[in-house]
């Protein structure tokens, strides 16, 4: 099971068959759906799900940036860790911390930056108090 707290929050992931690219490893681009999932899963075990955010709040996050390192391949059948933890909060910005191990051992890792934006005027904005109050817990 996913868990959360000050260590930061994990999510499992098996690797499909659809994964795999032509060599029978982790296409490189799933790796960021994979960091995608994780990140959802972390908001959601926040008790912040993203439609609520911009339903209730107007708020949408979006990926600004991405440094990503791609380590060892995963394979077929393998079962992964997908991290998720909070390196630096801003007003209306998010610095998280991801990485993708194998049996504790890092295969991809990366630093994204999301950016929170009112989804109609596609502007930035304040990350919403009650969602703000729980990422401070953890940053």
């Amino acid at each position: 099971m996913s868990s959360t707290g000050t260590q930061g929050f994990c999510f499992p992931v098996r690797v499909y068959y659809e994964d795999t690219d032509a060599a029978g490893v982790v296409y490189y681009a799933n790796y960021l759906r994979y960091m995608e999932r994780a990140r959802t899963e972390w908001l959601s075990a926040l008790g912040m799900e993203i439609a609520v955010l911009e339903r209730e709040h107007a708020v949408a996050f979006v990926v600004h940036r991405v440094d990503i390192r791609y380590l060892r391949p995963a394979r077929l059948g393998d079962r992964l860790e997908v991290g998720v933890t909070v390196q630096e909060l801003g007003r209306s910005r998010l610095i998280l911390d991801q990485s993708v191990t194998r049996a504790g051992n890092t295969v991809t890792d990366a630093r994204v930056t999301m950016a929170c934006l009112h989804p109609a005027q596609w502007r930035a904005v304040r990350i919403p108090r009650p969602l703000l109050a729980r990422l401070q817990q953890h940053a």
